[in-house]
């Protein structure tokens, strides 16, 4: 099995959690490029912060990857928004070109200066990105375009900075890209077969209890409360 080549980290990005756009909500999806070397552990990039660590961040979704390939289509879609001129528009901790969610597959493992990193799960888009670009629908949008990006967990802790490469290590699963765990998330959502084989890879907790779930009950989990968000006038 021949693995990709190095891909260039053309920019790493931390942010601080703050107050939101509704009442009670907090998010550092707002992301700034660093060029200082960072430290890196299993919860991620040392002084980047989530705001609601009940869905984000944590040694699953460490490290936050979003290809800046997908910029362009983006811009055609909703138009060229200032958030768009440059890389964290998705509150993304790295940014690249040159690899997508049909080059990367479940369980890859990289390193990336002096860190390892392994492919944990797709983005699961959630209300804040309506809110980030004033579209109620903005979330759904990237669900349904598959344009998500991905988490690595952290497996061994180090240093990194923008301009290192990202090297591929090993593909244990090359079944899997993560384009295909999109189609069966979001388009062939009860293909009972491969919903099963989803099983035999290192899902997180909570993607093991989507899938089991999902065989047990012959019916797809609602996504209102992650999509929509609670009420704008709450």
């Amino acid at each position: 099995m021949t693995l990709p080549g190095p891909i260039r980290i053309d920019a790493l990005l931390t942010g601080r959690a703050v107050d939101y756009t509704r009442p009670g909500s907090r998010s550092a999806i707002d992301k700034r490029p660093v060029s200082d070397v960072v430290k890196v552990d299993i919860n991620g990039i040392v002084g980047d912060e989530q705001g609601d660590l009940r869905v984000h961040g944590g040694p699953d979704k460490a490290i936050h990857h979003y290809p800046f390939d997908h910029y362009a289509a983006w811009q055609t879609d909703i138009g060229a928004q200032p958030v768009l001129a440059q890389p964290g528009a998705f509150g993304e901790n790295l940014s690249t070109t040159g690899i997508i969610e049909t080059d990367i597959c479940v369980g890859d493992r990289l390193r990336a200066g002096s860190v390892v990193l392994e492919v944990s799960q797709l983005r699961q888009p959630c209300w804040k990105l309506n809110d980030r670009f004033n579209a109620r629908d903005m979330a759904r949008r990237v669900q349904n375009t598959g344009r998500t990006g991905w988490y690595y967990r952290v497996l061994e802790g180090g240093t990194l900075r923008a301009g290192d490469a990202l090297e591929w290590l090993e593909r244990p699963w090359p079944q899997w890209p993560l384009a295909r765990v999109l189609d069966v998330l979001y388009r062939n959502m009860l293909d009972h077969a491969a919903l099963a084989d989803m099983l035999t890879l290192p899902l997180t907790p909570s993607w093991r209890k989507l899938v089991e779930g999902r065989l047990a009950r012959g019916e797809v989990e609602s996504w209102a409360k992650r999509i929509d968000g609670p009420a704008l006038d709450a």
